[in-house]
C-alpha cells in the first residue's frame, strides 16, 4: 500500500484539525482550569484524557459513515447536507469572534489532591461527551476521506488526531503554568476562531457542491 497516495488527504485533515483543536472551547477551558487550580501534572493527565476522547469521535465517524454508505447512499447525502449546515454555522460563529470572548476569570481554589486517574477521566469525559465534537469529526471525515481510502489509513488519521490533540494540550499545560503567558494567549485566542471559521465555511460550500 502506497501511503504517498494519501498525503494530500492527510495534510488537509491535519491542517483543519489543528485549527479546530487550537480554537478555544470546552477542552481549552478545562485545561486552563486544571493548570491554574491543580497544577501542571494534573493538566497533563487531563490532556491525555482529552486526546483519548478523540478516539471515540473518530470511531463513531468511521463506523457510522460506513454503515450509512452500505445501507443507503441517500442517508449519507442527507447527513452531508446536515454536516454542511453545521460547518457553515460554526464557521460563521468563528468569524464573528471578537477580542475578549475567551477572557475567563477563574478563581483560584485551594490546593486539593487530585489523583492522576481522576485528572485523566475529567479530560476524557469533557471531550468524549461533547456531541458537537462528534458531529465535527463526522463532517470532516465525510468530506475529506475518499470512499477508496483503506480502513487502515483512516484509522491512522484517527490515531494521529488523538496523539496530536494530546500533544497540543500538553504543550498548552506547560505554557499556561508560565506566569504571564496565559493572559496573552487568551487575549489573542479569537484569531484561531476566525481562521477556523473561514476554513469551515469553505468546507461547507465544497460539501454542498
Amino acid at each position: 500500500m502506497d501511503l504517498s497516495l494519501y498525503y494530500a488527504e492527510f495534510l488537509t485533515i491535519a491542517v483543519i484539525h489543528f485549527f479546530a483543536v487550537a480554537s478555544p472551547g470546552p477542552d481549552f477551558a478545562i485545561i486552563v482550569k486544571q493548570s491554574i487550580t491543580r497544577g501542571r501534572a494534573a493538566a497533563l493527565y487531563t490532556s491525555l484524557g482529552i486526546g483519548t476522547g478523540i478516539l471515540l469521535h473518530v470511531t463513531y465517524s468511521l463506523v457510522g459513515i460506513g454503515l450509512l454508505i452500505a445501507s443507503n447512499p441517500k442517508y449519507f447525502n442527507i447527513l452531508s447536507y446536515i454536516a454542511a449546515l453545521y460547518l457553515a454555522y460554526i464557521g460563521y460563529m468563528g468569524i464573528k469572534a471578537k477580542p475578549g470572548n475567551h477572557q475567563q476569570r477563574i478563581e483560584e481554589s485551594k490546593n486539593k489532591t487530585q489523583s492522576n486517574a481522576k485528572a485523566f477521566a475529567i479530560g476524557f469525559l469533557v471531550n468524549g461527551l461533547n456531541v458537537k465534537a462528534t458531529l465535527f469529526f463526522v463532517s470532516l471525515f465525510s468530506l475529506i476521506i475518499s470512499a477508496n481510502t483503506p480502513i487502515q489509513v483512516q484509522a491512522f488519521y484517527g490515531v494521529y488526531m488523538a496523539i496530536a490533540t494530546a500533544i497540543w494540550f500538553s504543550f498548552l499545560s506547560f505554557m499556561l503554568t508560565i506566569p504571564g503567558f496565559r493572559e496573552k494567549l487568551l487575549k489573542h485566542g479569537y484569531w484561531f476562531d476566525r481562521i477556523m471559521g473561514v476554513l469551515l465555511i469553505a468546507l461547507a460550500i465544497q460539501l454542498v457542491i
